[in-house]
């Protein structure tokens, strides 16, 4: 009795203890979140090096926190600051009226009365969209302008930040082998099940943010490219938003580039409308249909829907930090049932008993 009391005591101190250390590190939640996400990505360089170099982990891992530097993290912090600048001066455009979202909606509603007409069987306001167009453009510009002045005011905190990113990253990559041995240990799920769990972290991890990048950078890049040979204004910003909405499958930079595109043609430049149509959809978005599922579905393992699903569902739980965490949560999810079916014994339909339930199967 006075020793399962001892226990149930030791295993309460230790939750409470557990929990108040993860609310103590709360407020640097993206922090770590991108250092592990970023060590994982690192890791088999960071490894490869190691071999090279030896057996000298200080100097390796200073090697691959230098490579982040170079590769990720100045990239991202001069496009961001660029992005948001010119973000700003798009909001002073709307301000003083330079940049006016009602008057090319009236262009709009001119040019294509049908739509006007569609809008009204469906007992749409016109106005009111106009209305909400205007105000929202007004928020995204008036955001833009004061995370351009807030990126003056604290940069000190940006820096902090990032060295606290860059110091995790090192120690992580440095002893990140041994971390996991110890997470291992002190898990009470068994060896096997946790060293499977652990590599399905990475992997997913990795296919992730690799896949979901490299198509977001692709994206972009285009789109900016396009709307730079069109001559429309703005286009690193709106080569930004397109890389940002890029992370939502199956729309992403089509919520940028078609209203665009639908403006061009009520102005009269039909031309440049094509143009853009074309590559919106011949380039920009046959990136999205033949890389995603091949750098992301596919070292995932997981079905199409499922990422699409589980991206969108992160986003909206947890930001832009949830296009990770989404599929990774959907992963482990698998992950757990998989294991759940092989040890309780639950048989795996074969191919032949599928179809035979599913005539439409065979049909296919």
């Amino acid at each position: 009795m006075q020793q399962k009391l001892e226990s149930n005591t030791f295993l309460l101190l230790l939750l409470l203890v557990s929990v108040g250390f993860l609310m103590i590190l709360k407020p640097f939640f993206g922090t770590i979140f991108w250092a592990c996400a970023i060590s994982v990505i690192f890791f088999p360089m960071h490894t490869r090096l190691l071999n090279r170099l030896n057996g000298r982990p200080n100097t390796t891992a200073l090697i691959s926190v230098m490579v982040c530097v170079l590769v990720v993290v100045i990239p991202v912090i001069v496009l961001i600051s660029s992005a948001v600048a010119e973000g700003a001066d798009f909001y002073k455009q709307l301000e003083s009226g330079k940049v006016s979202p009602d008057k090319y909606i009236d262009q709009v509603r001119t040019a294509f009365p049908a739509a006007q007409q569609m809008l009204d069987r469906f007992g749409v306001d016109f106005v009111r969209v106009k209305e909400t167009v205007l105000s929202t453009s007004m928020s995204v510009g008036k955001w833009l302008a004061q995370n351009a002045l807030s990126i003056g005011q604290n940069t000190f905190k940006l820096l902090l930040n990032t060295c606290l990113m860059l110091y995790l990253i090192f120690f992580l990559l440095r002893d990140g082998q041994y971390l996991i041995d110890l997470l291992i240990r002190a898990l009470p799920m068994g060896d096997a099940r946790e060293r499977m769990l652990f590599a399905k972290f990475g992997e997913v991890t990795r296919a992730t943010i690799k896949g979901n990048v490299v198509i977001a950078i692709i994206q972009g890049t285009l789109g900016g490219l396009i709307f730079w040979a069109l001559g429309i204004p703005g286009a690193l910003l709106w080569g930004v938003v397109m890389a940002v909405l890029s992370l939502i499958p199956a729309v992403g930079p089509a919520i940028v580039w078609a209203p665009v595109a639908i403006y061009l043609f009520a102005n009269g430049e039909s031309m440049k409308a094509t143009i853009l149509v074309a590559v919106g959809v011949g380039v920009i978005g046959l990136v999205d249909n033949i890389l995603r599922p091949i750098l992301v579905g596919r070292d995932t393992k997981l079905p199409d829907y499922v990422v699409l699903l589980s991206t969108l569902g992160g986003l909206g739980l947890f930001g832009i930090n949830g296009f990770v965490i989404g599929p990774l949560v959907a992963a482990l999810f698998i992950a757990f049932w998989g294991i759940f079916m092989r040890e309780v014994n639950v048989p795996v339909p074969d191919e032949g008993d599928v179809v035979a339930e599913n005539p439409k199967a065979s049909a296919d």
